[in-house]
C-alpha cells in the first residue's frame, strides 16, 4: 500500500555556506487538549513505526499477566545500548521464565550505540542476539508466553496471541486499524499508523490512569530513561531534563515525544538519515513551547558537517 504525498523539506544539509541537500518527511504537534497545532507534511498517512511502537507491544506483556515492573518493564520497552546493565537486565526477564538467551529470536548484532560497539570489538566480542536493541523486548514477550504455557518458538507469528494483544494495543491507543503489516528489522510484526495516531497514543500513555497498563509503561519509561535507551542517548536527555516527558525513538527517522501537560509530537525522516532527527526535534519541541532544557535541547539539536576533520556546516530543521 502506498499514497502519493507532496514531499516537505524537514531539515536542510549545509555545507560551507551552501544549501548541499535536503531531508524531507512529516511532522504533526498537539497542543495538551489533543488537538493539532502543527503540522508539515502528511501526518496522517500511515507509516510503519519502528521501535516507537515498543510501549504498546510493553502493554501486551502487562495485559498477558507479565509481573513486570520498573527498569526492567522500561527494558522491556527500549532500543537499549547494550551497555552491560542492558545486557543484565535482558537476561534476568529471561532468568525469571526459566529461559537464557538461546530462546531469543533477535538476529546477532553489534551495540546500537557506537561506542560500547566499538568497545565491545576492541574486548574481542562479536555480534549476538542480546546485543541487539529489540532483545528486551524479545525477553518480555518470551517471558509473557512462559506465564501463560504459549509457545515460545513462534512468538514473533502474527496470530501468536502474544502478537494478536500487541496489535490491539496499537489499534486502541491509536484509534486507528492497521491497513498494512510487515516485518520489523528484529523479525517482529510491523504495524503501519499514522504519526497523528502516534502522537496522541503516546499522550495517552502519560495521561493515563495510575496503574493502568498504559500508565506504568510510561511511568517505568520515565523513571529509568537509562533502560529505554542508554546513557549517550537524546531520548535518555530529553526525559532526565523534562521530568515526566515520555520520548522514543524508532528507525528510519521516526520520533515521539509527549509531554506531562498533554502536548506531543510525532516526526518521520522520509530517507531515514539520523543526522536530521536532532535538528528536527529540538526545533519540535522549541515549537512546541518546551522550556527550562535549552541546553539539552541544544545539545540534542547539534548535528555539525565536517570537512578535513573541522566544522564546515550543520544539519538544521527547515521550520
Amino acid at each position: 500500500m502506498s499514497q502519493s504525498v507532496t514531499p516537505t523539506v524537514l531539515a536542510e544539509v549545509i555545507r560551507s555556506g551552501f544549501t548541499e541537500g535536503r531531508h524531507h518527511g512529516s511532522l504533526v504537534l498537539l497542543a495538551a487538549d489533543g488537538s493539532v497545532e502543527f503540522a508539515l507534511g502528511a501526518p496522517d498517512v500511515p507509516v510503519f513505526p519502528r521501535s516507537t511502537a515498543k510501549p504498546f507491544q510493553a502493554m501486551a506483556t502487562l495485559r498477558a499477566g507479565l509481573a513486570l515492573d520498573g527498569e526492567l518493564l522500561a527494558l522491556a520497552a527500549s532500543s537499549h545500548s547494550a551497555e552491560s546493565f542492558h545486557r543484565d537486565g535482558v537476561r534476568a526477564i529471561l532468568a525469571s521464565a526459566g529461559l537464557d538467551e538461546s530462546a531469543l529470536r533477535t538476529p546477532a548484532d553489534l551495540p546500537l550505540d557506537e561506542t560500547e560497539a566499538e568497545l565491545l570489538l576492541r574486548a574481542g566480542g562479536e555480534r549476538a542476539p542480546i546485543m541487539m536493541d529489540c532483545s528486551g523486548k524479545h525477553a518480555g514477550w518470551l517471558a509473557a508466553c512462559v506465564a501463560n504455557g504459549w509457545d515460545t518458538e513462534s512468538y514473533l507469528d502474527p496470530a501468536h496471541p502474544l502478537q494478536l494483544l500487541a496489535r490491539e494495543a496499537l489499534e486502541e491507543s491509536t484509534g486507528e486499524t492497521v491497513l498494512h503489516a510487515g516485518v520489523d528489522g528484529c523479525g517482529a510484526p510491523l504495524l503501519a499508523v499514522s504519526l497523528t495516531g502516534l502522537a496522541r497514543a503516546y499522550r495517552g500513555l502519560v495521561l493515563a490512569a495510575e496503574g493502568t497498563p498504559q500508565r506504568r509503561v510510561a511511568d517505568a519509561m520515565r523513571a529509568h530513561p537509562e533502560y529505554v535507551a542508554g546513557t549517550r542517548r537524546a531520548d535518555t536527555w530529553l526525559m532526565r531534563a523534562i521530568p515526566g516527558t515520555l520520548s522514543k525513538m524508532g528507525a528510519e527517522g521516526v520520533q515521539v515525544v509527549a509531554l506531562p501537560d498533554g502536548r506531543a509530537l510525532a516526526f518521520k525522516i522520509d530517507d531515514g538519515a539520523e543526522r536530521a532527527r536532532g535538528p528536527v526535534l529540538a526545533a519540535a519541541l522549541r515549537r512546541l513551547g518546551v522550556t527550562g532544557a535549552d541546553d539539552v535541547v541544544e545539545r540534542i539539536g547539534a548535528s555539525p558537517l565536517l570537512g578535513g576533520g573541522a566544522p564546515v556546516g550543520h544539519v538544521r530543521a527547515a521550520f
